[in-house]
């Protein structure tokens, strides 16, 4: 047994503490952790930096994208206690993430920016917490920053929050000044999990991640009894049977132990391993075989829809099996990703992705690159539409190219209806006219405007999903100065008036490039493809007609004019009606080269017109 393990068995359940990091994105949570970790002793001081967040591309744009867990041990008053935490991704596309950290945890440490003052995820996370029925510990960080205004970011959690800002700690997590307050408080303030260890097994899983030597590996959180190596237990969700290969907890890594008892936080995975990643389900209870009658399953988490569609397309076919293994694996870590297949006549075989939202979308693009070296296509995102036909039934269509369009559109619909969300943005009041004219243009409809202080606005408006996926959050970033923070919920299905826009070269349409938009957008929209498309697409040997076409109806049009021979370069002074005969020749030529001709375009223009 080692020393480690020795000291949590003597450490009794009422001096655990499960406890998780929430704030805005970028408001330290991941620096922060690390202090917590360095003054626990779980890692040496002064070693790589965000030691929680392993993946690539989470090191690369500074931002967590899955929770991150670590157990470590902590003397206070002369007693050990155990502390779980959780580091929680702050941006809006991962929320689930944060969710299902707080049910394994009891209490949460919500973090904000002494310079930025409180933002909409801060709000956002606040009112999940409170949900809950989680203890918050408020925090405020980066208080080494001259432009740093602590008393603002107290009177703003308590008008907002009612926290009361006397029990509030001030730190500053990248220097490590007044971190050491932090434990005592969350001692304190956060209460124990409740939990028997002599009951029979009861434990939720939280999260899981693939492993290519031991199958799937499980994250749990142990309510009742305890877990060892050896034993044999079942899924209330699927009735599988598992028989446990190792367990232990994350110290920060893997570290194994002999048994996990109630209110511990830990990995198990099996022997034979988990195969499909599909088994592990998220919320799901386990316990031990032959105890499914004693034991209450737990209510699990939902599952979060997915948001954002682009179909991906490898760019050179002969890539697509690897291309595939790919898309599989980063899947297996990712279940919130759904996968269909799908093909097109220009682009070639490939595949419908949906994502939880746009930074979601990119993330997965960057794990794609520099995980497995596969470089793709990823076509505009588009959102769900759902029609509703004459005859009562609905259907919800997800992929543009699937659109009924033409006679049946006109004949056989009731009405088309898209999906828009509930959006709250916070700002400095200065940009609030700025905002609100974004909001406008894109469709919005203001539900609420409340000044929450002096300078801050909150502000929500009912939007239409499809301009909010439209990079809407770049705009509204590059309008207020960085300064806005955008939050959102699902609101409804409204009805719309939408329309398919297609691009046809020579009377074809290209079916890689449709997308549905609303009516009022269609000219605008047309007009830009036709001329980008014009960019890419080379001369031919006969006229090439790029068109933009909205429901039936032609909304743009290009023309790339045909290389020719100039037939009168052997003329010097001839009779016109001489050149016009050349001329009118030429012209008939012409005419019966584009009857036979078909015209080819190059992958590489729909890249080129497809990249942002």
């Amino acid at each position: 047994m080692s020393q480690l393990e020795k000291r949590i068995s003597e450490i009794p359940l009422e001096r655990f503490r499960n406890f998780c990091i929430v704030a805005h994105v970028d408001h330290g949570k991941s620096t922060l952790s690390d202090r917590l970790l360095e003054l626990t002793g779980t890692i040496a001081p002064g070693g790589n930096k965000q030691i929680l967040d392993k993946l690539d591309v989470e090191r690369e744009r500074g931002i967590t994208v899955k929770a991150q867990t670590c157990s470590m041990i902590y003397k206070h008053n002369g007693a050990d206690y155990l502390l779980h935490l959780v580091d929680t991704p702050g941006h809006v596309d991962f929320r689930a993430e944060v969710s299902r950290s707080y049910a394994s945890c009891g209490g949460a440490l919500l973090l904000v920016d002494a310079s930025q003052g409180i933002q909409a995820q801060t709000v956002a996370n606040f009112y999940l917490a409170f949900a809950q029925g989680l203890h918050l510990v408020p925090i405020i960080n980066k208080i080494d920053l001259p432009s740093a205004d602590p008393p603002r970011a107290l009177e703003q959690m308590k008008d907002t929050f009612e926290l009361d800002p006397s029990k509030a700690v001030l730190v500053s997590a990248k220097t490590g000044l007044n971190v050491e307050a932090i434990l005592p408080h969350v001692i304190e303030q956060v209460p124990s999990p409740i939990g028997d260890h002599l009951k029979p097994l009861k434990l939720l899983l939280v999260d899981s991640w693939y492993s290519n030597y031991k199958g799937v590996i499980l994250l749990v959180r142990i309510f009742d009894g305890q877990i060892k190596a050896g034993d044999h237990i079942t899924s209330f969700a699927t009735g599988l049977r598992y028989i446990v290969g190792e367990v232990g907890i994350m110290y920060p890594n893997q570290t194994p132990q002999t048994v996990l008892r109630a209110g511990q936080v830990g990995y198990i995975y099996f022997n034979p391993g988990m195969k499909r990643s599909q088994e592990a389900k998220v919320g799901d209870t386990y316990t031990t075989v032959g105890a499914e009658k004693q034991v209450e399953p737990l209510p699990g988490f939902e599952e979060p829809k997915a948001m954002v569609f682009v179909a991906a397309f490898p760019v050179d076919q002969s890539d697509y099996a690897h291309l595939e293994d790919s898309i599989n694996q980063i899947i297996l870590n990712d279940r919130s990703v759904t996968l269909q297949k799908e093909s097109s006549e220009a682009l070639g075989a490939g595949w419908r992705l949906g994502f939880l939202g746009t930074l979601h979308c990119s993330v997965f693009e960057d794990r794609l690159r520099q995980e497995h070296g596969a470089s793709i296509i990823i076509t505009p995102p588009t959102v769900p539409f759902k029609v509703i036909w004459k005859d009562g039934k609905e259907e919800t269509i997800s992929n543009p190219a699937n659109f009924p369009d033409g006679g049946t559109a006109h004949t056989g619909i009731a009405e088309l209806q898209e999906p828009y969300v509930l959006t709250t943005i916070t700002l400095p009041e200065e940009f609030l006219g700025k905002v609100i004219e974004l909001c406008e243009n894109n469709r919005g409809e203001q539900k609420e405007l409340q000044f929450f202080t002096a300078t801050q606005v909150i502000l929500k408006y009912d939007l239409p999903l499809a301009h909010l996926v439209d990079d809407f959050f770049g705009k509204l970033k590059s309008l207020t100065k960085g300064y806005a923070s955008l939050d959102y919920e699902d609101s409804a299905w409204r009805k719309s008036n939408i329309i398919k826009l297609q691009l046809l070269v020579n009377k074809e349409p290209v079916d890689a490039v449709a997308r549905i938009v609303h009516y009022a957008q269609a000219e605008r929209l047309g007009k830009q493809w036709v001329t980008k498309f014009k960019e890419h697409v080379d001369r031919q040997m006969y006229e090439v007609v790029i068109q933009a076409a909205a429901d039936r109806r032609i909304v743009a049009r290009e023309t790339i004019k045909p290389f020719r021979k100039d037939v009168l370069s052997k003329l010097h002074a001839s009779d016109i009606s001489r050149r016009r005969k050349l001329l009118e020749k030429q012209k008939e030529g012409r005419k019966k080269l584009k009857a036979v001709g078909n015209i080819s375009i190059d992958q590489k223009a729909f890249h080129a017109f497809l990249a942002k």
